[in-house]
């Protein structure tokens, strides 16, 4: 009996280990890493700033009176939005019945309001569009592209110019080295050939 025992726990010891030993060859190879592309990669501060935008309008939505939806959105509720920033502006912009109107520079302050920059404004509705569209939104039905939100801006650009003296200049587009020497070459072109046509004239 204690024989029997004895040869039965080395075969149950023998079957445990060859259950749980790796297969042949497992050895050499090496425990798999999790890849890489698994972690998500940082987001760039533009794409870090666009989302607190959003969220930010989206609780606008949520707190107006009545709520809004987002299908729901004009573009008169965007530039309601925007307006209602200028609350937490910094930039100062003189009314019309300010000494400094027109100054860039004033020697003093003075009780005109604070408003938010056209440039934030403009920069801001440029990510809060593209934001829209990458949430599902249609970008024909997209309310930060509306008119009525670019003559808005326009407006405060032009308002904010003659109030603090600083012309907003819109950039001359450059055109392109290769357009520029192919119109050289068209307008030598054109002038050889007057020239030559000239010269047989004269011939004759």
């Amino acid at each position: 009996m204690d024989s029997a025992s004895g040869r039965g726990a080395p075969e149950s010891n023998t079957g445990e280990g060859s259950s749980s030993a790796p297969p042949a060859g497992s050895g050499s190879v090496p425990p798999q890493q999790p890849p890489e592309s698994s972690s998500p990669a940082p987001l760039s501060r533009y794409e870090s700033q666009k989302r607190r935008d959003w969220n930010t309008f989206l609780q606008y939505l949520k707190n107006h009176k009545p709520p809004l939806t987002l299908a729901r959105c004009s573009g008169a509720h965007v530039i309601e939005f925007l307006k209602y920033l200028d609350q937490f502006g910094k930039t100062k912009v003189h009314i019309p019945g300010c000494p400094y109107f027109g100054h860039q520079n004033p020697p003093s302050p003075c009780a005109c309001p604070l408003k938010q920059a056209w440039g934030s404004l403009d920069a801001l509705i440029g990510r809060l569009r593209a934001a829209y569209e990458e949430n599902g939104g249609r970008s024909e039905s997209n309310p930060f592209g509306a008119r009525a939100v670019r003559i808005y801006l326009r407006e405060v650009r032009e308002g904010q110019a003659k109030a603090r003296g600083i012309p907003y200049e819109k950039k001359k587009r450059k055109r392109p080295a290769a357009a520029v020497m192919a119109a050289a070459v068209s307008v030598a072109g054109s002038t050889a050939a007057t020239t030559g046509g000239g010269a047989e004239g004269g011939g004759d």
